[in-house]
């Protein structure tokens, strides 16, 4: 690996040891986080020690791949057909969330059912709770081209039992079309101040600064623990605060970098594209709105790059930048942007045979090994991949921008808590957005997520 490559995933190594939680699936999940599969499910440990070299299949076998991002849904179907047509004896069946389903809860349904899938798409946070259903990956070839960290969150009992699909990010995604005619340089904002007089540009151009989406799991798990992301590039220093706050030994409303992200927030909402109605704005349009070129700026994170260029014509001039959290641009998190592993696959080995397993490993293999799986995964699902051995680059401007954060070490922990967290926050997000609270309210309502004992 050069030296360029190592420099590019070793900036990621804090990012992936976090292990903090979950990432990007757009529904509530359920606090209670004991998978209960039925009480006829074999043991994934009694399943293993039904030994078989993992070959490719010489009898047809047919598994089944829960996935959790829906936006990649059609891509993952056109790789399933890819795959089988160079593996004729394998036929993987990509089968969506329920809308309104989390992951977790549709999971835990079909294990109940003893109808578990040969694969399925996870947060990270919720991988623990079906270990016991699990395979061991720990001796797959992959396990040693996986970049620093990313397998850290991905451990039980000594054991890895999932593998890295995702590495994502988030902040403001700007068209630059509409910043240039409005003579905004992205690169220039660094500070709260700064970003506002942006927003002024835009709207004294005709157009809107910003689009808020008020969906919970946008504010709860991505904006609002973007204060914890710039906490420090330390990520002992980041657990400290988590751990202080869990044990009621530090305060919210006492955090200068919470209030910091607030007060850009603030700011963000006076220039709000539906300021009028700030909870009538939806993640179903306003790829749109950013697309051609209504507002300028989006909050939310590489992977609406699928939903933007929809509408965004040949226009391929769209990045990222922070979201300030403080007038003073040297403060931490002014030019880092949060990046994390965000979703990873596990493998059943309780209620699906061992020539499904075998199966099921044949299939990330070729994601991770083969060509038109690293294409499949790159430049069709737009995903930055969390393999060291993966050298295409991705195609999307949104992938692009983050990479290029990597490459110059400008990237934070990406600090991802429960679904809870992302619920209970995401919840007094709105309403603060919506103007149905005040800052005091804001952070009564957070404290008592921190006092309910979910962080662990």
């Amino acid at each position: 690996m050069s030296k360029s490559k190592l420099k590019r995933w070793s900036v990621l190594l804090l990012c992936g040891s976090m292990a903090l939680g979950v990432g990007c699936s757009k529904s509530n999940e359920s606090s209670d986080k004991q998978a209960k599969p039925n009480a006829t499910t074999q043991s994934a440990t009694e399943t293993e020690n039904k030994t078989e070299t993992k070959t490719e299949a010489s009898d047809p076998v047919k598994i089944s791949f829960l996935n959790s991002k829906g936006e990649i849904q059609e891509q993952l179907e056109t790789m399933a057909t890819t795959f089988t047509a160079e593996n004729p004896n394998i036929t993987v069946e990509v089968i969506p969330c329920a809308a309104g389903q989390s992951p977790f809860e549709m999971l835990t349904t079909l294990y109940a059912a003893n109808n578990a899938p040969a694969l399925a798409m996870l947060d990270p946070a919720d991988v623990s709770a079906f270990k016991e259903n699990l395979g061991d990956l720990s001796q797959e070839k992959w396990v040693n081209d996986t970049m620093p960290g990313a397998l850290d969150s991905l451990k039980a009992d000594d054991k890895i039992i999932g593998f890295p699909f995702a590495v994502e990010g988030w902040g403001l995604i700007y068209n630059k079309n509409v910043l240039d005619e409005a003579n905004v340089d992205p690169t220039t904002i660094n500070t709260t101040a700064k970003l506002e007089e942006a927003f002024q540009k835009i709207e004294a151009n005709g157009k809107s600064g910003v689009i808020i989406t008020p969906a919970d799991w946008s504010l709860g798990a991505h904006l609002f623990t973007t204060a914890f992301s710039d906490q420090s590039s330390n990520t002992s220093d980041i657990k400290k605060v988590l751990e202080e706050l869990s044990t009621n030994k530090a305060n919210i409303k006492d955090n200068v970098v919470v209030n910091g992200l607030l007060d850009t927030f603030d700011v963000m909402k006076k220039y709000n594209y539906a300021k009028a109605d700030p909870l009538s704005a939806a993640y179903e349009t306003n790829p749109k709105q950013l697309g051609e070129g209504e507002v300028g700026f989006w909050f939310m994170g590489n992977w609406a790059w699928a939903n933007i260029k929809e509408f965004a014509g040949d226009n391929t001039n769209f990045g990222f930048i922070p979201v300030p959290i403080s007038n003073n641009e040297a403060d931490y998190g002014n030019t880092q942007l949060p990046v994390a592993t965000t979703k990873a696959i596990v493998l059943d080995a309780s209620q699906n045979s061992i020539e499904q397993q075998n199966a099921a490993k044949v299939f990330l293999d070729w994601i991770v090994y083969q060509e038109n799986g690293q294409k499949g995964l790159v430049q069709e699902c737009s995903i930055i991949p969390a393999f060291t051995n993966i050298s295409i680059e991705i195609n999307d401007p949104l992938g692009k921008s983050i990479q290029q954060y990597i490459k110059d070490g400008k990237t934070s922990n990406g600090v991802m808590l429960s679904n809870k967290h992302w619920a209970d926050v995401g919840a007094a997000m709105q309403k603060y957005l919506g103007n149905y609270s005040e800052r005091e309210e804001l952070f009564s309502t957070i404290s008592e997520y921190w006092a309910s004992g979910d962080y662990k």
